[in-house]
């Protein structure tokens, strides 16, 4: 009897939690998602038309362009403006490379105290290492199998 009494208890402690919750609003996640994610694939492509116009190939322009953007999340993380985005536009940071950045650079900083070594280089690559190492993964196997399908 004393356990059924604590089962009710427990499910009418969910109900109230539940209607306690704050709601998220989600067409205004969904708006400052699309608009900052937006704005940052804006400003990379600013910079590729900037290289193509110096006389670059679209091609080759993606490499500084890249570079630029993956400089800017890293510079942006480190002065801690681009948490504060990250909190407003949600997946509209992360999409994008400057997210990728962000991913390498928090850990870093977050873990600094700990030394160069067993600290920032031993925690860096904590979130975006998977990431990578299936990147580069994936891009061998496609590679070999590109490769076997072309010379047979």
């Amino acid at each position: 009897m004393d356990r059924t009494k604590q089962v009710i208890d427990e499910k009418e402690y969910q109900k109230l939690v539940n209607q306690k919750e704050p709601k998220p609003t989600l067409l205004k996640n969904i708006v400052w998602a699309f608009t900052v994610g937006g704005l940052i694939c804006v400003l990379g492509q600013f910079f590729l038309n900037y290289f193509i116009s110096k006389g670059m190939n679209p091609k080759d322009a993606g490499t500084p362009v890249s570079i630029i953007m993956v400089f800017l999340g890293a510079f942006f993380t480190g002065l801690g403006w681009y948490d504060l985005l990250g909190k407003r536009a949600g997946a509209g940071s992360i999409v994008p490379i400057t997210g990728f950045a962000n991913s390498v650079v928090s850990p870093a900083i977050e873990f600094r105290r700990e030394g160069l070594v067993f600290g920032v280089g031993a925690r860096m690559f904590q979130i975006a290492g998977p990431v990578i190492v299936f990147g580069i993964s994936t891009a061998a196997i496609i590679g070999l199998i590109y490769y076997l399908v072309d010379k047979f």
